[in-house]
């Protein structure tokens, strides 16, 4: 599975309902798993982005749907990074000529 660094900030939409954000959140962990990814953490931040999860995907594919997905729903406009664990890091910067 790769793993992904969700940045994302609320819509006029999404703040205005945001008493329901931990319904949506929910139904949003629901839409990754039956695409077959997993949240593996959800933090409400201060500052740039309103918030930020780290989740899992199949690949790239996945992940991008997912994100469209969730973005149709307008409460949230995302950021998505492609993260690398410290092992592929390594290998990585092994293959340096």
């Amino acid at each position: 599975m790769a793993t992904y660094v969700m940045l994302a900030n609320w819509t006029d939409q999404g703040v205005r309902d945001a008493r329901n954000a931990a319904k949506r959140l929910d139904a949003a962990k629901r839409l990754l798993k039956d695409v077959g990814g997993e949240f593996k953490t959800v933090y409400l931040t201060m500052g740039d982005h309103d918030l930020v999860a780290i989740y899992e995907a199949p690949d790239d594919a996945v992940a991008a749907r997912f994100t469209l997905q969730l973005g149709m729903l307008g409460n949230v406009r995302t950021k998505t990074l492609k993260a690398f664990p410290e092992a592929a890091f390594r290998e990585i910067i092994a293959t340096l000529q």
